[in-house]
């Protein structure tokens, strides 16, 4: 049998269907005797790793996160619903249970009207 280049294994792993690499994978494991998740975890940890300034560069999606309902909890709640499609009981829980992720990987300008709209009603709230 010759030997396959790196590309050749590239190329024929690229027509591949995700079913056929995952069995393919298993196959891999079951013949060597070894597991394929340890390299991927530590190969997707290396990204995030690299540095700060990449991740500031890319900060484009910011996360809005209730930190406290404050003395007007009601009014916290409505402005909850007003930001969300959460019904009532839902946006009543989430206020409850502050900290919370109120909206996740939105821009900046709608974090910032969020974050104005709930401090306003008395809650304290940060972007991240």
């Amino acid at each position: 049998m010759a030997k396959l280049s790196t590309d050749d294994l590239l190329d024929a792993f690229k027509e591949m269907t995700l079913l056929e690499l995952s069995d393919f994978v298993k196959k891999f494991e079951d013949t060597f005797d070894v597991k394929a998740a340890a390299p991927v975890a530590v190969a997707a940890a290396a990204p995030g790793a690299a540095g700060g300034a990449a991740a500031e560069a890319e900060a484009d999606e910011f996360d809005v996160v209730l930190e406290a309902a404050g003395d007007k909890k009601i009014q916290v709640i409505k402005e909850v619903r007003t930001l969300t499609s959460l019904g009532l009981k839902e946006a009543k829980d989430l206020v409850d249970g502050a900290p919370k992720p109120l909206l996740e990987h939105v821009n900046k300008e709608t974090a910032d009207k969020a974050k104005a709209a709930l401090e306003g009603a008395g809650a304290t709230v940060t972007v991240k």
